[in-house]
């Protein structure tokens, strides 16, 4: 191993936010959480936080096939969630404690609670199951994109639509079928539409489409850090 390469390994993992959305809500979170985290607090520790408030916000969401104001308990773990996500990676660059560990372990936690939030959620008939198999692919996909990225190039370059925006598409679909109850909205041919599956549907084409965008981005990428080296 070069001492080029060495010097990158000791320098963490560089992370890239193109989304406007991604900036706002880490300025929200780091102003309004920032200066109450303990200086014993780590990056994965914060990163463990969120991901129990994920699992409570699971849990959540499979007792609201009992009653959907249960998604209320869903809307705080995601929130949780989210703002832990912003977190972790504040704390990791203020106290210069940024690794490529740390950054596995976060988006580990993220396709898990994404997708058993999926399946939570399908369980409890907030989705229809058909559409969140079609859609549990696709964040999946993102974050192995992710993952590559990081281990070839040191880079995670969040996506477009990256985990800010996917969290606060839940938190619009979550209300919304409080709201409507989690009953049809219509029907097309026998099936009957609910708020969910609408929410999904439109968030879930331009995922798969940013999905797909950002394979062929990383590819490339990797391709000209071959021919350069």
């Amino acid at each position: 191993m070069s001492d080029e390469t060495n010097k990158n390994e000791n320098q963490g993992v560089k992370k890239v936010v193109h989304g406007l959305v991604e900036k706002l809500a880490d300025k929200f979170a780091i102003a309004v959480f920032g200066k109450l985290i303990p200086p014993f607090v780590t990056p994965n520790m914060m990163t463990a936080m969120g991901a129990i408030g994920g699992i409570i916000g699971i849990v959540f969401a499979f007792l609201a096939k009992i009653n959907p104001l249960f998604l209320i308990g869903t809307c705080f773990g995601v929130l949780t969630h989210m703002f832990c996500d912003s977190l972790d990676g504040y704390i990791a660059k203020k106290r210069n404690m940024c690794s490529k560990a740390g950054a596995y372990f976060d988006l580990l936690t993220d396709i898990l609670h994404l997708t058993y939030l999926l399946i939570a959620l399908a369980f409890s008939g907030v989705v229809d199951i058909r559409i969140v198999i079609f859609l549990v692919p696709v964040y999946a996909l993102i974050i192995f994109t992710s993952m590559n990225e990081i281990h070839y190039l040191n880079v995670f370059s969040f996506p477009t639509l990256g985990p800010n925006q996917t969290h606060l598409f839940f938190i619009a679909l979550l209300i919304g079928s409080m709201i409507t109850g989690c009953k049809p909205l219509f029907e097309i041919k026998g099936f009957g539409v609910k708020f969910g599956d609408l929410v999904a549907i439109v968030g879930g084409v331009p995922m798969y489409i940013e999905m797909i965008r950002l394979q062929i981005t990383v590819f490339c990428k990797i391709k000209k850090s071959e021919k350069e080296d």
